[in-house]
């Protein structure tokens, strides 16, 4: 099925409604060679969007995806590419765990000369910082959109004030608006995209570029009998998972999804993936893969989506529900 593509919210740009990110994979489980095979059977695939972070594999991440892109001679104007800024690699006081002026007007030139690119097209404030103003960071991020260092900027993470805040502030000195968020969305975590953000939609015209669709592999099924050795839950650092997404009341809830994925002849995977799509809110569904076969797999969830009727998802929704 051919690719589709949304705009990124009311940015004129358009991105593939499926997307390729780094986080857990590069630099962790795929090398520049993987890394390289994994972006030429997304782009192939008519994928046109990158995720990246600064604090991937402590800047890793965004060295590998550099060398891959470069390995492969992408057309420039053909993919956009994102960075996101908060974490820092550095431990000193202005340097971790903020989005001040002096940090992010630095760490934009360190994420270019990882990726060796004049420009990045998206550039996020990864988490919010509640001791810089909002002001300072909003003027920070247009600044660097003023250099031609990157062409657009959101928010990961933030709450729906926090990002209205952004926006006026913008708004009243006529600086580059934030266009995007980059939350967590899926089957089990909705909150926050279908309640929390519905005001800025319309108000603002938020796009989304949502993360972890298939809630860090819960959504797979493959958890159902333990966690595997070679899954990110298994990864030193990412034990949260354990406490947070994979707990025994989400396996039960994704094994009753299980029958609806087999009558309607998919997977889990890309019944999740498709039904994230589902939301026209999503500019695009960040697929995360170490292997080509899983990549591959997910890819093709734009063919489930013609499937997933009102009937179809509202079972869903009755599966989902805490069971007596």
């Amino acid at each position: 099925m051919a690719m589709e593509y949304r705009r990124l919210g009311r940015a004129g740009v358009k991105v593939s409604v499926l997307s390729l990110g780094s986080w857990v994979t590069f630099g962790n489980q795929v090398d520049e060679e993987s890394a390289a095979s994994l972006l030429k059977i997304a782009y192939d695939a008519g994928v046109n969007f990158f995720d990246n972070a600064e604090a991937y594999a402590a800047g890793q991440s965004e060295s590998l995806m550099g060398a891959a892109i470069k390995r492969l001679g992408l057309r420039r104007s053909s993919y956009l590419v994102s960075t996101k800024f908060h974490w820092g690699l550095n431990p000193g006081v202005n340097e971790r765990g903020t989005l001040n002026r002096k940090y992010l007007l630095q760490a934009i030139d360190g994420s270019l000369e990882r990726f060796q690119l004049d420009y990045v097209d998206l550039i996020y404030c990864h988490r919010p910082d509640r001791e810089t103003p909002i002001e300072e960071t909003v003027w920070a991020m247009h600044d660097i959109i003023q250099r031609g260092k990157a062409l657009y900027w959101g928010t990961s993470e933030w709450s729906a004030d926090e990002i209205r805040a952004a926006y006026e502030i913008a708004e009243r000195h006529h600086l580059h608006k934030p266009a995007m968020e980059q939350p967590e969305y899926n089957l089990i975590h909705r909150d926050r995209v279908e309640k929390e953000y519905a005001r800025l939609y319309e108000d603002h015209g938020l796009g989304l570029t949502i993360w972890s669709p298939l809630a860090s592999g819960l959504l797979t099924g493959k958890y159902r009998d333990g966690i595997p050795a070679d899954s990110r839950a298994a990864l030193p650092g990412y034990e949260w998972l354990k406490n947070g997404t994979i707990t025994a009341e989400n396996i039960a809830r994704v094994e009753r999804i299980r029958p609806i994925a087999d009558e309607l002849g998919t997977t889990l995977s890309k019944l999740s993936v498709a039904w994230c799509l589902k939301n026209p809110h999503v500019s695009t569904v960040i697929l995360g893969a170490s292997r080509a076969a899983q990549l591959e797999e997910n890819l093709s969830a734009l063919e489930v989506l013609p499937k997933l009727t009102e009937e179809v998802l509202n079972r869903i929704y009755d599966a989902l529900k805490p069971q007596s």
